[in-house]
């Protein structure tokens, strides 16, 4: 009798909680405490509120208010649209998933949910790149700057989106991620209720690479130029008060900047994911899967962080923030007030 039920919890100790108890082929599961879950579920919450309504409140300036229909700012809405779209559609399933530990969506929707995720990611950062060309033109050839026009602007736009689509459907819907190790993917990696982040060499490499890294260099280099060159009008103005050239307007310099944080917070929050991401597979795919979701995580709070930027460093941002709260918005002819003045 004692061996039946030594034997009986012997048994009830190794099993495993799995995401669908009744398939063999199920994820393991991991249930958080309801002490650690409730606070997860508030914090992610949180994260996906400020990222929404943060951004929604960009576009909404940017749209409504005429004064401020110009490409720079066409640019920063489309990054707007791109942060919206990641914390209304993708972090709220990436919340569930880190949570709950599994994924009870379907293969079909993990596949949609991935894909979209690697749009978005890829969007933001050559919507910063164009951002970046076109605050080289603003500050560095101002007399050339008239060329960016909207009509230009938009086909930035185009491109940025085009190339993001295409990169992030293609990667998962041809397999392309999981091509030459999908026998390693299939033993060691695959089951039901999960959804992981998973890459061969190949793909981790020409992703990271062509998503991440060389835009990344490009932005760097591109505003290192752009402040050598402000730097030197500063200094050249200052001694020898040559003012034969086009100067940069207290404006331009003040969004140069601004963009420039925005662009220093991108690369800051989403490096260790991508850094991970480009060794994962040189290292035997030795990163735990719970160690992408943290760093998954970090890169989605720059979403978040982006309207705090503007806010902090654009007062028309502030003042259009303000009209909108208080229903000044919903007036006749508030889409013409100057948010410039004082």
């Amino acid at each position: 009798m004692d061996f039946k039920i030594n034997l009986s919890q012997t048994l009830m100790l190794d099993v495993i909680p799995l995401c669908y108890e009744f398939l063999n082929s199920s994820c393991a599961k991991y249930t958080y405490p309801l002490l650690i879950k409730v606070p997860l579920y508030g914090f992610f919450g949180l994260v996906v509120i400020l990222t929404v309504f943060g951004n929604f409140f960009v576009i909404l300036s940017i749209v409504h208010f005429k004064q401020l229909h110009m490409p720079t700012n066409y640019l920063v809405l489309s990054l707007a649209v791109t942060d919206l779209l990641l914390g209304g559609f993708v972090m709220p399933l990436s919340m569930i998933r880190s949570v709950e530990t599994c994924w009870y969506f379907g293969t079909l929707f993990c596949k949609i949910h991935s894909s979209v995720n690697i749009t978005l990611v890829t969007a933001s950062i050559i919507n910063l790149c164009f951002i970046a060309v076109d605050r080289y033109f603003a500050v560095c050839q101002p007399l050339l700057y008239k060329t960016i026009t909207p009509f230009v602007t938009l086909v930035m736009i185009s491109i940025c989106w085009s190339v993001s689509f295409t990169t992030g459907f293609g990667i998962i819907f041809l397999g392309l991620n999981i091509l030459v190790t999908q026998e390693f993917y299939n033993e060691n990696v695959a089951c039901e209720g999960g959804c992981v982040w998973f890459q061969n060499a190949a793909s981790s490499t020409a992703s990271s690479l062509l998503s991440f890294y060389f835009p990344g260099i490009l932005m760097l280099s591109i505003y290192t130029k752009i402040f050598h060159v402000a730097q030197k009008q500063a200094k050249s103005i200052q001694y020898s008060k040559n003012k034969t050239q086009p100067l940069i307007s207290k404006e331009e310099k003040k969004a140069t900047k601004t963009l420039a944080v925005v662009m220093g917070v991108f690369l800051s929050l989403w490096t260790p994911f991508f850094f991970c991401n480009i060794i994962d597979p040189f290292i035997g795919f030795l990163i735990p899967p719970q160690l992408f979701e943290v760093l998954v995580w970090i890169g989605y709070l720059n979403s978040t962080c982006n309207p705090m930027v503007y806010a902090f460093f654009y007062k028309w941002f502030r003042k259009a923030l303000r009209i909108v709260l208080s229903g000044k918005i919903f007036q006749l002819g508030s889409s013409r007030i100057n948010l410039y003045s004082h």
